[in-house]
């Protein structure tokens, strides 16, 4: 048997700024009281007091962001999942955003350790007018300390709808040792990989992003833009900006991701970068 942990957040506009309405949780999940260093938004920081995760235990995050709410959460460090003798170590994540609300969805690094066994789960739904900002990181194993990830298993998905309709729906399966962890088609070596959806985006969102990043030491970038359902031919488009990054060191990528959320955050939410103060520590 694991350990089980859940954890309910519930995000709702108040007279003067977003409040924590909601909380609610079980096991070892919990959250610091609310900060506010620049009005409206609030800042929420997940806490996850045992440090790691092992075979068998359980996380499921639920989190909900209201009309005219602004949630932006955060950890303090990364999550590590270590190794197992069979049980699987899972993590779902589901985040709901309704119309007029506004997610910024910014967890700290996952590491799976070598013989770790992990499935990872994140969904996004989105109403129509919804904001959001959010990525996800990875790292298989600790190659600058000797943690290849040789053996284990890391399955991990990300499903983003907008108006109950699918936008995003991606799976990713990688074995311990897996060819494809090497291969020029696969992630070439590069042991740290990241995702970062951002929406409403347009193509000058698209242009901006990719003027803007400064080059990665033995990194690899790439976006797109997905076009909202129900976009018609002859219109401007507005969709979901989904950005890749592969990297060969946990630090790089994590200066990449601040960087790129700092461009995107005044073009997508109309805001100047207010980094969290956690992230500085």
């Amino acid at each position: 048997m694991g350990w089980c942990a859940r954890l309910e957040l519930g995000f709702e506009a108040g007279s003067e700024r977003t409040v924590l309405r909601h909380r609610r949780h079980a096991g070892p999940l919990r959250v610091q009281r609310p900060f506010y260093p620049e009005g409206n938004p609030c800042h929420t920081y997940l806490l996850h007091p045992p440090g790691g995760v092992v075979g068998g235990d359980r996380l499921d995050i639920e989190v909900a962001v209201e009309s005219g709410a602004h949630a932006l959460l955060t950890t303090p460090a990364a999550a590590k999942f270590y190794r197992s003798a069979g049980p699987v170590a899972r993590q779902r994540q589901s985040l709901r955003v309704a119309a007029g609300g506004t997610l910024e969805w910014l967890p700290a690094l996952n590491i799976v350790h070598r013989g770790a066994r992990v499935e990872l789960r994140n969904r996004f739904e989105l109403a129509p007018d919804a904001r959001l900002l959010a990525w996800d990181l990875l790292g298989l194993g600790r190659p600058g300390s000797g943690d290849k990830f040789e053996s284990g298993c890391c399955d991990t998905s990300l499903q983003v709808t907008v108006d109950r309709r699918p936008l995003l729906v991606e799976r990713l399966r990688t074995e311990g040792g897996d060819p494809m962890l090497k291969a020029a088609w696969g992630l070439q070596g590069r042991g740290y990989l990241a995702t970062l959806i951002a929406a409403p985006a347009t193509p000058q969102t698209l242009v901006a992003l990719r003027g803007g990043l400064r080059s990665m030491p033995d990194g690899a970038f790439g976006c797109t833009l997905l076009p909202m359902p129900g976009h018609r031919l002859g219109h401007p488009v507005t969709g979901l900006l989904v950005c890749r990054w592969l990297a060969a060191a946990g630090e790089a990528l994590w200066e990449s991701m601040i960087e790129a959320w700092a461009l995107l955050r005044p073009l997508v939410l109309g805001r100047e970068p207010c980094p969290p103060r956690i992230w500085s520590t």
